[in-house]
């Protein structure tokens, strides 16, 4: 057989071709991180005890993710057939995508908002909708209404959302489930802790609902990559279908079940960070930024055409602000993660600080 000298390529489906790409600003990152709206402290002392116990044994063997879904099905209440473990958030919004979208179909979604829901749509269809927040940033739930139609086959919405922080309320989010019965609709809690307001308790009578959790936010396990997927026992089944059996590790799993063993640390850390956010509204008041109000770890800040020089002025202070201008509707704000009680203080510190020098004045 002939070795053909074609120059020919491979290439991928058109649509990889066209979709975006993510690239967090993940390098340098030795300093107090209020850039990603990680824990700023430490997971639970239970998951750190579990830890020190794992075993060389435990490394070789393939993990066991239904004894994880158990746990965590008994822990909210639910049935394990009504979960599915995920690597972190990120891939249960993947799996979600692949699972009912082919090209075509219409996703809406409302930025600003999670990248990772552009990423992951724009992988499966080209009917991605977005339906733009105003200039209050707050849901547009009306206007997400209207944009559903008979090829709609998901909606997401996270409450709260990032970057804004804005919320959509239990009712606004029933009613979007019931004007789309031919489609899912996701609802993002990643940020749930620090709300307080959840849909988890309507999955048995939503059948179009899926709730998405992270462990990666108030558990402090980024790292571990840890996500959960709730709803029927219909959609989960198929969104197994889609899932690798062995999607989780196993150092991962022990570390959840641990976590789950602590809800008095999970309450203490939430609660604290809900404190630590009046704080920070209150000093940006006190400052005369203007702010969104939120119902998450972290407030976003407009502040103008300086917000790169403040970024860099605060990185020289030894800590780390997320620039959210390339997000639509974002040009010029800035989010800054809400902490413990001391990084609130040093955060606070090194932001007046910063701000006096790079001359930056209240835009009133």
């Amino acid at each position: 057989m002939s070795t053909s000298s074609s120059t020919a390529t491979v290439k991928p489906r058109p649509l990889v071709l066209e979709m975006p790409e993510y690239h967090p600003p993940l390098a340098g990152r030795d300093a107090l991180r209020l850039d990603f709206n990680e824990n700023t402290l430490a997971p639970s002392p239970v998951v750190m005890d579990r830890l020190k116990q794992i075993t060389a044994e435990q490394l070789t063997v393939y993990p066991e993710r239904e004894v994880g879904e158990r746990k965590l099905a008994a822990h909210f209440g639910l049935e394990a057939s009504q979960v599915l473990l995920t690597n972190g958030v990120d891939e249960g919004i993947h799996l979600v995508c692949c699972t009912f979208l082919e090209d075509g179909d219409e996703a809406i979604i409302s930025p600003p908002s999670f990248f990772m829901y552009d990423v992951s749509i724009s992988l499966m269809t080209r009917g991605l909708v977005k339906v733009q927040a105003d200039e209050t940033l707050q849901f547009p739930f009306e206007r997400v209404l209207n944009a559903i139609n008979e090829r709609t086959r998901l909606i997401v919405v996270a409450s709260p959302n990032n970057p804004t922080g804005a919320t959509a309320s239990r009712a606004q989010l029933l009613a979007i489930a019931n004007a789309a019965p031919h489609a899912v609709l996701l609802v993002d809690e990643a940020y749930f802790h620090f709300h307080g307001e959840t849909v988890l308790d309507d999955l048995a009578t939503t059948p179009n609902l899926l709730v998405a959790r992270t462990f990666s936010k108030a558990y402090g396990m980024a790292n571990l990559r840890i996500g959960m997927l709730a709803g029927s026992p219909e959609l989960i089944g198929y969104l197994r279908k889609a899932s690798s059996p062995y999607n989780i590790n196993g150092i991962a799993l022990d570390c959840l079940s641990a976590a789950l063993e602590d809800d008095a640390y999970i309450n203490w850390y939430a609660e604290e960070i809900r404190t630590g956010r009046e704080r920070v509204m209150g000093a940006l008041d006190e400052m005369g930024v203007h702010y969104f109000p939120s119902a998450a770890n972290f407030v976003l800040m407009k502040i103008g055409p300086l917000h790169k020089e403040l970024v860099a002025a605060m990185r020289r202070r030894g800590v780390l602000l997320r620039d959210r201008s390339a997000d639509p509707g974002c040009d010029g704000y800035v989010r800054i993660t809400v902490g413990v009680s001391d990084h609130v203080t040093r955060g606070l510190e090194a932001l007046k600080a910063s701000l006096d020098e790079i001359g930056w004045k209240p835009q009133y």
